[in-house]
């Protein structure tokens, strides 16, 4: 039923019953089932339709290719329809409201019947290429707006490549002005250069020649001296009262046309070498109370002795001190001389296989040196913690604990007597401890680099350093300043030992050498070369005709000073072997291994065992003077005792 309006529609269900009817009369007739033949005549028919049907098809393609003209013909496209055309208008206006309303009022219209075919038409042609330009323009106006952004920064992007492009032409003009004008400077001092060739050749003449007629001066002096002090020995052997004079040539000074002798007084020079006699006789465990002792003992009279030419070491200002002062003279009688043939010494030690005997904490951080005292069971360690300590052996009860290194300490060496302690460390300086003040009375801060190692002279008057610089140094502890610098390796120097009694220098360093040098003239005496890796560390034995040394492949080698080659090598790697140092009897050679190991090495036979007891890397190994002892140093701060 429809409505007054017309907008609604009524509808009604009617119920209705199907029942089955039983009585259907119908006769359904029997399909008979096809033969095969009639199967088979069906198929070829089926086969020819299909073959006909695909021929036509082909014939039709070929006549519609036959039938396309050359020229192009204009297709026409169907309009729009007016509901889609007003439908996709309120869309892109975003009129939904009214798109609901005529979508609502058109299609009940269209229910109604009263819209006919004749008024719905389509959209005007024109009125659909004017959308589809109005959208066109749309997009373009999108690209043009994107177009606009990417020349803006391509403008940008230009203007600032034009100013770089300035900024490196200008910056090459001046690097350009520049190397022309270091070419100019270059040439006029190769010239200037040249013209100081001759000059530096004469001069290298000359300073040869000085060379030599110092060493013959030397030579002259020291034979004077000794003269001078055999006759001073003549004259205590008279009476007191008779005077001698006696006519010198070179020694003196002129006084009424005759020449006076004159040079030490063996008073001064009794007394020096009776106090240092007293020292190392009266020394006792407590180093702070042996050196109150010695500074106040008298000396006791002896018989002077002569000065023999080989015994003035430093001959070039250690006469002159000797003449001046009798604090700073060289030891004529140098007392580890006396235990040197004693019968611990010099009896043959048998070493047998080592075993750990003890292990002592001693430092929270790594051992990186340690030091005998050369007389008592004293040893003094050093650390990464900045500390050096004193411990008695074999309890290892401390003694004394040094404070002044800001960084790590990497050498440590007592003094002859005993008395005092040389340090070196990573803050580039060399220290001076003195027992007896409990205090660091030196401190030496020439080098420009971490010091690797440090060695007292036999006299007591000399230290020398290595350093990471490339130099080592000789210094004068009286003077307190560097006497020598010796320059000559090319990189970092790791170890540094005087030879026993004498004035030659041993060093190691980085680039595979170790050297000799001359501590009078601090001049360069002889290179070993024979490593393939760096130098660090090497050593003289006890009689001063071998030489031990090692490098970061743990290879090691002996070394004869007077045939100048390696007479053993022995490789302990493949870690890295820091530290080789030799018994009293120079048969056994002990090797501190970064494999956390001591190696031990039998001279004569070049059997090498292993010594196994830290928990980390072995820095530094030495042997007691008396007992058969092996002591060593590692990472773990721990300090193993060996027999």
């Amino acid at each position: 039923m429809e409505g007054a309006a017309g907008s609604e529609v009524s509808f009604c269900l009617q119920k209705f019953t199907i029942t089955d009817d039983s009585e259907d009369d119908h006769q359904y007739e029997e399909v008979p089932p096809d033969d095969e033949s009639s199967l088979q005549e069906d198929d070829e028919d089926l086969a020819k339709a299909l073959r006909s049907i695909e021929e036509q098809a082909e014939d039709a393609r070929i006549l519609a290719l036959q039938s396309v003209p050359t020229s192009e013909k204009s297709v026409s496209e169907i309009p729009e329809a007016m509901d889609d055309f007003f439908c996709n208008f309120l869309v892109r206006l975003g009129m939904s409201r009214t798109l609901d309303c005529f979508q609502t009022e058109w299609y009940e219209l269209v229910q109604r019947g009263l819209l006919t075919a004749k008024d719905i038409e389509l959209v005007p042609t024109v009125c659909t290429r004017n959308q589809q330009l109005e959208a066109e323009n749309m997009h373009l106006k999108k690209d043009l707006e994107n177009y606009k952004h990417a020349a803006n920064k391509a403008k940008e992007a230009f203007l600032k490549m034009q100013k770089e492009r300035d900024f490196h032409r200008m910056h090459h003009k001046r690097v350009v002005q520049e190397k022309n004008r270091l070419i100019c400077d270059i040439k006029r001092l190769k010239a200037h250069y040249a013209s100081y060739e001759p000059v530096l050749k004469q001069l290298t003449e000359k300073y040869q020649t000085a060379l030599r007629q110092k060493m013959l001066t030397t030579l002259e002096r020291d034979r004077a001296v000794g003269q001078v002090t055999d006759l001073q020995a003549a004259l205590q052997n008279l009476e007191p009262g008779c005077a001698i004079h006696v006519p010198v040539t070179k020694v003196g000074h002129e006084c009424s046309g005759k020449k006076w002798l004159e040079g030490p007084t063996q008073k001064a020079l009794q007394k020096a070498r009776q106090q240092k006699i007293l020292d190392a006789e009266s020394f006792s465990s407590d180093p702070v109370k042996d050196a109150e002792k010695t500074s106040k003992r008298e000396p006791k009279p002896q018989i002077p002795k002569t000065v023999r030419p080989s015994e003035l070491l430093f001959n070039s200002e250690m006469v002159q001190r000797v003449v001046d002062t009798a604090s700073s003279e060289v030891p004529i009688d140098i007392q580890v001389t006396t235990h040197m043939h004693s019968k611990e010494y010099t009896q043959c030690v048998e070493y047998g296989e080592y075993k750990l005997s003890s292990i002592l904490k001693v430092h929270d951080f790594a051992v990186s040196c340690l030091a005998l005292h050369p007389r008592k069971d004293i040893v003094v360690t050093g650390s990464d913690d900045h500390l050096w300590k004193m411990w008695t052996l074999p309890n290892g009860n401390i003694i004394m604990t040094g404070e002044g290194h800001t960084d790590w300490l990497s050498g440590c060496c007592f003094h002859p007597s005993g008395t005092q302690l040389v340090t070196s460390g990573g803050d580039t300086t060399v220290r001076l401890w003195d027992f007896s003040k409990r205090a660091c009375i030196l401190t030496l801060v020439e080098h420009t680099q971490a010091v690797w190692d440090c060695s007292w002279h036999s006299c007591g008057d000399f230290v020398a350093s290595a350093s990471m610089d490339n130099t080592s140094k000789i210094w004068d502890i009286n003077s307190e300043k560097c006497k020598y610098t010796m320059c000559g390796h090319k990189d970092s120097v790791n170890s540094i030992e005087f030879l026993p009694f004498s004035n030659i220098v041993l060093t190691s360093s980085a680039d595979k050498t170790l050297s000799l040098w001359d501590a009078r003239t601090g001049l360069c005496v002889y290179t070993f070369y024979g490593h393939l890796h760096s130098c660090n560390h090497a050593t003289f034995n006890l009689n001063g005709d071998l030489i031990a040394s090692c490098d970061s492949s743990g290879m090691m080698k002996l070394w004869d000073i007077r045939k100048s080659v390696p007479v053993l090598s022995v490789d302990a790697g493949p870690r890295p072997a820091n530290q080789a140092v030799f018994d009293h009897a120079g048969q056994v050679v002990a090797l501190a291994s970064s494999d956390g190991s001591v190696k031990v090495l039998q001279v004569a036979s070049g059997q090498q065992s292993s010594l196994r007891g830290h928990s980390g890397e072995v820095h530094s190994v030495g042997f007691h003077h008396r007992a058969k002892l092996l002591l060593s140093g590692g990472a773990d701060g721990k300090v193993c005792l060996w027999k």
